[in-house]
């Protein structure tokens, strides 16, 4: 099982929850995020005042996923997210050690769904 977070811009959203549904990937989580990267933020003058902006507005999703759902899942984040431009998002995978669905008490593979 893995757990896999992506930061993606906000606007990409609707593609990317597009995509995870048309390869079969119904269940995740969104949160907004703050953040920078490489793009570094940006300026802007209100009432003649200078700001600095530098942590831009992201979304975070987590998707738990059993092995054979890792690739599929990934693939469509991109196609979905992706723009060629600075600052598409990141996607990270890590090791889900353990899984339990709190309804039924089912743990592991069978938890994830």
């Amino acid at each position: 099982m893995k757990l896999i977070i992506a930061y993606i811009q906000p606007e990409r959203l609707t593609a990317v929850k597009q995509a995870l549904y048309e390869k079969e990937v119904f269940k995740l989580s969104v949160t907004n995020a703050l953040g920078c990267g490489q793009q570094k933020g940006y300026h802007e003058s209100y009432r003649g005042v200078d700001y600095e902006v530098n942590l831009l507005k992201k979304v975070r999703i987590e998707i738990g996923v059993n092995d054979d759902f890792v690739k599929p899942t990934v693939d469509a984040i991109i196609a979905g997210a992706r723009t060629g431009n600075i600052g598409d998002g990141k996607i990270f995978i890590m090791d889900l050690p353990e899984c339990i669905r709190i309804r039924t008490g089912e743990t592991g593979s069978e938890a994830i769904g």
